[in-house]
C-alpha cells in the first residue's frame, strides 16, 4: 500500500481527496493530449511519405530529362550554374496542444530563364522545372519530418508523466483516502465504544446512589 506519511485528521482526508481529483483530472487531459498529438503524428507520417514518393519520382523525370539534354546539347553544367541561389524560405511555427511545430514558407518567385532558347531543348527547360518541384517538396517534407520529431518526443514525455500519475500519483492518494478513512471510521468506533461504557458507568452508579437514598 503507497500511502502519504500523514495524520488522519478530516482535514488530511478533505485535502487529500481533493489532490485525488486533480490528479484524476490530469491523468485526463493527458490522455487525450496524447490521443490528439498521436493522431497529429499518424497524419503526418503518412504525408511524409507520399511525400518522399513524390520526390523519388520527380528526381527520376529530372535526372531522366538531363540525361536527354546531355545528350542533345552536350555538356549542360554552364547551364546549371547560371541557376540563382535558393533564398527565398521563411520560417515560422504553429502550436498543437503546447507542442511548436516548425512551419516552412517557401516565396516562391517567377524565375527568369538564365539561358538561351537558341542553344536549348525542351528536355532542359523540362528538367529545370522538375528540380524546382522538387525543392518545394522537399522544404514541405523538412517541414514534416522535423513536424513529426517534436512530435514524437511530446508524445513520449506526454506517456512518462501520464504513466506517473495512473501508477504512482493516483494510487498513492487512493489509498491515502482509504487509510485516512479506515482510521477515521476506527477512530470514531473507538470513541463510541468508550462513551458507552462511559454512559453504562455513569448510570450503573446513579443506580447505585438512588437504591442507596431508598434505604
Amino acid at each position: 500500500m503507497a500511502v502519504q506519511q500523514v495524520f488522519p485528521t478530516k482535514g488530511n482526508l478533505i485535502a487529500t481527496k481533493k489532490n485525488l481529483q486533480l490528479a484524476a483530472l490530469g491523468y485526463e487531459l493527458l490522455d487525450r493530449k496524447r490521443n490528439i498529438l498521436i493522431r497529429e503524428i499518424m497524419t503526418l507520417v503518412e504525408k511524409a511519405k507520399e511525400l518522399r514518393s513524390s520526390i523519388e519520382d520527380t528526381y527520376k523525370e529530372a535526372y531522366e530529362m538531363l540525361k536527354l539534354a546531355n545528350m542533345s546539347m552536350g555538356v549542360i553544367t554552364p547551364y546549371a550554374e547560371c541557376m540563382p541561389i535558393e533564398d527565398g524560405i521563411e520560417l515560422s511555427s504553429k502550436s498543437v496542444m503546447g507542442v511548436e511545430l516548425p512551419q516552412v514558407i517557401y516565396h516562391e518567385t517567377p524565375r527568369e530563364v538564365c539561358y538561351g532558347f537558341a542553344r536549348t531543348d525542351s528536355q532542359l527547360d523540362r528538367a529545370f522545372l522538375a528540380f524546382e518541384k522538387v525543392k518545394r517538396l522537399t522544404v514541405t517534407l523538412a517541414e514534416v519530418e522535423n513536424s513529426i520529431y517534436r512530435l514524437s518526443v511530446a508524445i513520449k514525455k506526454t506517456q512518462r508523466r501520464a504513466n506517473a500519475l495512473q501508477n504512482i500519483i493516483i494510487p498513492r492518494y487512493t489509498d491515502t483516502v482509504k487509510f485516512i478513512a479506515d482510521s477515521l471510521e476506527e477512530k470514531d468506533r473507538e470513541e463510541f465504544s468508550r462513551m458507552k461504557v462511559i454512559k453504562a458507568v455513569k448510570l450503573k452508579k446513579e443506580t447505585e446512589n438512588n437504591g442507596e437514598g431508598q434505604q
